[in-house]
């Protein structure tokens, strides 16, 4: 059976194609709107909409002809439902459902985080169910149980900011630019570990949850305590972003290993732009030799919003259902709880 692809949720245009025939991911292609949401400080949703517009019917033509597939090979065409921004994730929902119609095949709404979590399937060396998964990204920090396709229990989530959320906030204070937690990231490794010692949020708390809005106000207080005005320093900067970092890698790491040691699993998934971060993976490879537990993630350049993984979720559950949809229902849901992944009225 052959997928198409796509994903609009947000500020990236992403087309895959995945045939459960083998050999699997045929190919994919990804647009980032990251150079015109810069001059804003963030994503400004009309303008993220439009771009999708213009980006979304040449990628998918890029990707088939990249794969040598004619539109009229497909089997279906997957979208992102959900969640996300309204006006991107109708984008996408728009273009799927008209090329579905076009071509007399279903089209398949899939869940953002679903998406995410079945990623790293897509690797050379998948993990195997059952496995807890930590989400982890610009909007969402989860720890979820996953016990097979479809059955999804969460075990914690953020209280408040994500995580990737926070990154991006912390950067601005230092005066990054967009996206902040890519560039704090690289900043952090010219930092000096130990000269500032930051709060790890709930780390104590004895629950699988997570707050990280508290660790970007001390942020903020450190700035106005020893920043010396502005300009900021570099140094103090690069410093600054280190302690960050290292808070919330601290805390992610030890949220995971409560979540593997609750569950009494040994495998954990690593998914979503943040599982990118060099100094989280650094500190999982510690701890899973030390713990003895299996860590798994997406490639590098999946583990961001991508169609890969959207045309992988719904080719899964196509597979797994025997059945092929045949009615069209044309909506989104940008909000969407991935644990039921019931769809909403």
């Amino acid at each position: 059976m052959l997928v198409l692809g796509i994903e609009t949720s947000c500020d990236e245009t992403g087309v895959g194609l995945y045939d459960t025939a083998g050999p699997g991911l045929l190919a994919h292609a990804l647009h980032s709107q990251v150079a015109m949401h810069d001059a804003y400080g963030g994503v400004v949703p009309e303008l993220a909409s439009r771009d999708h517009v213009r980006r979304i019917v040449p990628l998918a033509r890029e990707v088939l002809g990249r794969a040598d597939r004619r539109a009229e090979n497909l089997d279906a065409i997957a979208y992102t439902q959900g969640p996300g921004l309204a006006g991107a994730l109708l984008v996408g929902a728009s273009f799927a459902q008209g090329l579905a119609f076009a071509l007399g095949v279903p089209a398949i709404g899939v869940h953002h985080l679903e998406g995410h979590l079945l990623s790293p399937l897509l690797g050379a060396h998948p993990p195997a169910f059952p496995f807890v998964a930590l989400l982890v990204s610009g909007g969402h920090t989860q720890l979820m149980r996953v016990e097979g396709l479809g059955r999804y229990e969460l075990l914690g989530e953020t209280q408040d900011d994500a995580a990737g959320e926070a990154f991006d906030k912390t950067a601005k204070l230092l005066g990054l630019g967009y996206p902040g937690g890519p560039a704090l990231s690289v900043l952090a490794k010219s930092g000096t570990p130990g000269r500032y010692r930051l709060p790890r949020p709930m780390l104590a708390s004895g629950d699988l949850d997570f707050s990280f809005s508290g660790l970007k106000t001390a942020v903020l207080t450190l700035v106005r305590k020893e920043g010396g005005g502005l300009p900021l320093a570099p140094q103090f900067c690069a410093d600054v972003a280190h302690a960050f970092q290292d808070a919330v890698t601290d805390v992610l790491v030890a949220k995971s290993q409560a979540a593997l040691h609750a569950t009494n699993l040994y495998r954990l998934v690593v998914s979503g732009g943040v599982g990118a971060n060099s100094a989280l993976r650094s500190k999982l490879s510690t701890a899973s030799r030390r713990h003895r537990f299996e860590t798994f993630y997406p490639e590098l350049e999946l583990c961001t919003d991508n169609g890969a993984m959207i045309a992988y979720a719904a080719a899964a559950r196509l597979e797994a259902s025997r059945t092929v949809p045949t009615h069209r229902r044309f909506n989104v849901h940008p909000r969407w709880e991935l644990a039921t992944r019931v769809l909403p009225d």
